[in-house]
């Protein structure tokens, strides 16, 4: 993979965010989502932007507020709903000379991806072409009660221990807004998110933030095609991520659910070195933009 070219994004609320730009003078562009507590550069991304680059695509890989290894500057961060930050990548992109757009993303980060398209609805660019989701929590609420298991303790610690880092940071420089005393005493994200993320963002509580920000209450309304791929060992879903029926999925998103694969996994031994997730992109990508 060639070094990224950098670049930073204003927002309308006067923050940032960072990006990484993978040009070749394409016409095509795929924008990638990371995941929660991720960034532009893990190994995912990056297997997904070498494999779309060779396919003759530009790539962009966005890291979401305070990801990336710098903090943003609102009090707020990133959350699985802010489609607004999404739709101001896609806009900055869409002043470029790109005609087709491709939108894909891994786990938080397809959520995210799905979620917006479904809010475009009728109103989506005509120059997006269609997305791609990996690994996808549409129904946040039942993976919120996936990761309270005791069998996934060791994922639920991983992903506080990073955001504890986090909020440790956002204490400091707003005092009077978050206080991380007894942080340590969480257990879950039904308790983050009551405690941060739903205040910190507008919502009333941890339900309501996963009712409004849970993709799959809005697939029916993506005028796209769109891809959903989600194993069935995928340790972080509840069973409603597996959506079926057109009354739920609507006329343009296709879940598959291979039975391997686990979270953001699809490892496959091949040749070329490509994920097995990496060529599905590509086999989709083709059939959607009629070169198969």
């Amino acid at each position: 993979m060639p070094q990224p070219e950098t670049a930073v994004l204003a927002t309308p609320d006067n923050d940032e965010l960072h990006l990484d730009w993978y040009r070749q003078g394409s016409d095509r562009l795929a924008i990638v989502s990371h995941g929660l507590e991720g960034h532009s550069r893990r190994p995912y991304v990056l297997g997904l932007a070498r494999a779309l680059m060779a396919d003759g695509w530009d790539v962009l890989a966005w890291n979401f507020r305070s990801c990336g290894g710098v903090m943003n500057r609102q009090p707020r961060f990133y959350h699985s709903g802010a489609t607004e930050d999404l739709h101001t990548v896609v806009s900055h992109a869409l002043e470029g000379h790109y005609n087709n757009l491709f939108l894909s993303g891994f786990s938080m980060g397809g959520n995210l991806t799905l979620l917006y398209l479904g809010q475009q609805g009728e109103r989506v660019d005509s120059r997006i072409s269609g997305a791609v989701a990996y690994s996808v929590p549409a129904d946040l609420a039942g993976s919120a009660d996936m990761l309270a298991l005791p069998s996934r303790r060791i994922y639920m610690q991983r992903f506080l221990r990073d955001l504890h880092g986090k909020m440790q940071e956002k204490a400091r420089r707003f005092p009077d807004l978050i206080d991380v005393t007894g942080f340590d005493n969480i257990r879950n994200f039904h308790e983050f998110d009551n405690r941060y993320t739903a205040p910190l963002h507008g919502f009333r509580d941890a339900q309501d933030y996963w009712a409004s920000c849970s993709a799959l209450f809005r697939l029916k309304d993506i005028r796209v095609p769109a891809l959903m791929v989600n194993a069935v060992d995928d340790p972080f879903l509840s069973a409603r991520c597996f959506p079926e029926g057109r009354k739920v999925l609507g006329a343009y998103v296709t879940v598959e659910a291979p039975k391997w694969g686990g979270h953001v996994g699809f490892v496959e031994l091949a040749r070329d070195g490509y994920y097995w997730s990496e060529r599905r992109a590509l086999g989709f990508l083709s059939r959607i933009n009629g070169s198969s």
